[in-house]
């Protein structure tokens, strides 16, 4: 492999879950964007959003720029890196683009909005977020997986799907 597999998709959709098993699967290094300001900025991303959301998407495209260097690797973005279209450009260079497609009411009853800057505690704003952002992950996704089966098979579809890549988008369901 001489690409970076890229993870996108929304806020507890599986992207770090996904990311991380097929990094272990393949043999690459693991990076998720999230993680990696934290540990470069000092502080959480609660707290970095407290300057606003420009300022934490400017500090994400940073990452997003050093992490796409590392090939091969795998990245997990967070949900809203596909807000800026740099961000996409940046990834496409060298990446195979896999979009983890899992339905809104799936994600409700896993993920805890009190850690997630952009719902702020209210779980219904998810749905906002995804009307926003569906047609983004579809327009830059190679790879459209959905996470709507056994965690082993769906790692098991996006290992298929990766083996398959041939610079053409396709879906894998």
């Amino acid at each position: 492999m001489n690409k970076n597999i890229v993870f996108i998709g929304m806020p507890g959709s599986g992207k770090t879950t996904m990311g991380k098993a097929v990094s272990e699967r393949l043999g690459l290094t693991f990076y998720d964007v999230d993680e990696y300001i934290i540990k470069k900025e000092g502080c959480s991303i609660k707290d970095i959003f407290k300057h606003g959301e420009d300022h934490f998407r400017k500090i994400e495209s940073e990452a997003i720029k050093e992490l796409a260097e590392n090939y091969p690797c795998v990245i997990s973005t967070g949900g809203g890196a596909v807000k800026i279209p740099s961000n996409m450009e940046v990834l496409h260079k060298n990446s195979v683009i896999i979009f983890i497609n899992r339905p809104v009411e799936k994600i409700l009853g896993d993920i805890d909005a009190s850690t997630r800057p952009l719902l702020s505690g209210d779980v219904s704003r998810i749905h906002n977020l995804f009307k926003e952002r569906y047609p983004l992950y579809k327009k830059y996704c190679d790879i459209e997986v959905m996470n709507d089966k056994s965690f082993d098979e769906v790692v098991d579809n996006v290992i298929q799907c990766i083996e398959q890549q041939e610079l053409v988008s396709i879906s894998c369901k």
